[in-house]
Parts: C-alpha cells; structure tokens; sequence
C-alpha cells in the first residue's frame, strides 16, 4: 500500500560517561588521575534514495534510536561513538516538526539530513586535573542525545503530472505513454495511489517523469474524496496535463471544476502551465469543441488511449512543453548539499552537568528541581540510596 506519510519518534544516542580511575600499577601506586572521555551519541540521519518510491517501510516501525556513545575507561582509553541511525527515504521527502515547521527537504538523490543529534560524551577526571587540584574525584556523564517527534511527509517529484476527474482515462494514457502499468478498469477511482512513470524522448536523449494522481471531484481542496491527500504531489511538478473524458460531454465544464479546485488549494498550481488532453475521441464521431481561453493552457490535445489515435503526438509534445528546470537547481543536483536542514538549532549547551563522583554524584551548574532531577539522576545511572550533592548539600536518591 502506497504511504507519503508517517509519524516517528527520533532519539538520538545519549553520550558516554567519562571514567573515574586512577593509575594502580606495581611500583606506581599514586600515578594520578587516568580516566578517559565518553564517545558521543550516534545521530539519527536521513537519506534521499532515488530507489525507493514511498514511505511503507516505516508503517510498523515508530520510533528510531541511534546508539550510546561508550563509556571511557582507565588508561586515558576514550569510548567509541555511538553509530549513527540512517534512515533512506524517497527523493522528495519532507521533514517537519510541530505539525508544519520545515526541517528538512530532500530533493535529489544522496541528499543528507541530520535530524537528531546524539549527546556528547562526559568527560573523564584525567581532563580536570590542574596543578592545584591533581587527583580529581569525579567525571562527567554523557550528555542525553536529542529526541523528537517528526512527521515524514513525501512530494513526489515528476516533470509532468496527469490530474482530472475519476475515470477520465489517466492511467491509460500514463500506460500509452510511459512504461509504467497501473491498474485500469472502467469505473471510478481505479487508482487509488500516485504511480510514477518515465516517458523516453524519440532520440532516446531525454526522459521525462509523469505522475498519474487519483481522480480529484469537487471539494478535494476541503478534505472531500480521494485526491485531497494527493494534491501535494503535484506542487513539484512543473506541468500539469488535465485529461477530461471528451465522451461524458461539456470538457470546459469539466476543466473549471478541477482547475478551481487547483485555485483552492493554492501552492502555486493555479499558476502552473497545464495542457489539455480530449480523451475517449474513439467513442464520438468528431473531436468535442474546447473554446476556452486561458494563458496557462499552452496546447490542446484529442487522443484515444483505446486506439493509439493522437497519444505519439503528444508523448512528443511533452518534450517541447515541459519546462527545463531553473539554473539553481541543476547547480543545485550537480553539487548536493550534504545537509538541507531550515530550522535553527538551539543552544545546545546544557544548564548543568552530572558528574559521578568516588562517593556518588554532584550537580553543576544551574541545578534542576523535581522530576526534571530525577529524570538526570536516572539518566546518569543514580540508584535508589545513592548520595547525590547539589548546591552544597546532600541529598539522597528516593
């Protein structure tokens, strides 16, 4: 089942506690402090793969963590990093936070987001000892890595796209047209999810993508029918082809239905420069009148998907009409950012730090209060009895 959303939870990998150990060896008995630093939290990262077609590989799969960073150890051994968490998503993957707030947007292949970031590792008591201060009696822990709820959203992404009423004959001109093989029937909604096709230039040249969208009907734009979660497919497509069934009669009727459903919608498809497809010619005696005058329709066709008659002419049109891509995108493909992410990051340094100590813990820093502190204290690995120092006094852990 075709999926262009999905809801996940992404945490990140906490980082490792730094060691608390000092150098015991035979005839160094006092060698000082020697433990090493925490490795830092994997990162959850997403990645665009041109080979995926939808986002059906998370439907049962929810929450994603990377992995912790490992603890340091004695002999100044520093711990490993955690592995980061790569999740490959279809080219044309959005990733928005708190229901609309872009993060990321995935556009060409191998193009790389780092959603979650993991926590740095603590630093271990080897880092902290001073001339005045040389046997350090604590360490840090590892910071928690960041954790978030995103919501995954694709747009696919076709030079052309093919929109109308149901049953108008989409998918058999998509057929005629390109190598892809929906499902086609003679009843409404057939399809029920975009499929992709790629139509290839007579000279063998060039390749075009074209997208069959399910029917849309009046009041798609508000959440009525089929086509209202698939409108978004066609914000990226950079002409529409509306396909009318010449046979059901009226075609300009029928156009300013789904056109002012492409107004409603917004996103820029009012503006979007549309042919006009007369489809089912083999089942009237002469091609229907189209008397409409409109800047945005560049050229009217008549075909049959039934007989052939008119689909070569207009497989080569689509060549001649299809809008070449603007310069800063094909710059853009050429060198790929690695990391497409919008949003500011917030200052990630932390209000306090835990730090294990030879009798327990310590809070630095702004101290937290009520569960807030116990969450940290957890966190950290603080058991039920264990000493806990904030602000001068001792606590112990409930």
């Amino acid at each position: 089942m075709f999926q262009d959303r999905v809801t996940l939870r992404l945490v990140a990998g906490r980082g490792g506690d730094g060691a608390l150990s000092f150098r015991r060896e035979k005839f160094v008995p006092k060698g000082g402090p020697d433990g090493g630093d925490g490795g830092k939290g994997g990162d959850v990262v997403l990645v665009a793969d041109a080979r995926l077609r939808d986002l059906s590989a998370f439907r049962t799969r929810r929450c994603v963590k990377a992995e912790r960073g490992g603890n340091g150890r004695g002999a100044r051994k520093h711990g490993a990093n955690g592995a980061d968490e790569v999740l490959r998503v279809p080219v044309g993957t959005q990733v928005l936070v708190d229901g609309e707030q872009l993060v990321a947007d995935l556009a060409h292949d191998g193009a790389r987001a780092v959603v979650a970031r993991g926590g740095e590792g603590g630093r271990g008591n080897a880092r902290f000892a001073t001339p005045s201060r040389q046997t350090p009696r604590f360490a840090e822990t590892g910071l928690p890595g960041e954790e978030l709820e995103v919501e995954l959203r694709l747009k696919l992404l076709a030079d052309a796209a093919l929109v109308g009423l149901p049953n108008a004959g989409k998918s058999s001109l998509l057929t005629r047209i390109s190598n892809a093989r929906p499902k086609v029937a003679d009843y409404p909604f057939t399809t029920l999810a975009p499929v992709l096709g790629t139509v290839d230039a007579p000279d063998r040249t060039r390749q075009l993508t074209v997208a069959d969208v399910p029917g849309l009907i009046e009041g798609a734009s508000r959440g009525v029918g089929l086509g209202h979660e698939f409108l978004a497919h066609l914000e990226r497509a950079r002409l529409l082809v509306h396909v009318i069934d010449a046979a059901a009669g009226d075609p300009v009727a029928q156009f300013r239905t789904i056109d002012a459903e492409l107004v409603e919608y917004g996103a820029g498809l009012e503006q979007r420069p549309q042919v006009v497809v007369l489809n089912k010619l083999d089942l009237l005696p002469a091609p229907p009148p189209f008397a409409l005058e409109d800047e945005r329709v560049l050229r009217v066709f008549a075909v049959s998907c039934a007989t052939g008659q008119g689909v070569e002419e207009l497989r080569r049109a689509l060549f001649e009409l299809v809008p070449a891509p603007p310069e800063d995108a094909a710059s853009a493909e050429q060198e790929p950012a690695d990391y497409l992410v919008y949003r500011p990051r917030p200052d990630r340094r932390p209000r306090f730090r835990v730090l294990r100590t030879d009798r327990g813990f310590r809070i630095v820093g702004e101290a937290p209060e009520g569960e807030e502190l116990e969450r940290a204290l957890r966190a950290a690995g603080a058991r039920r009895g264990a000493l806990v120092e904030v602000g001068g006094e001792e606590l112990e852990v409930g």
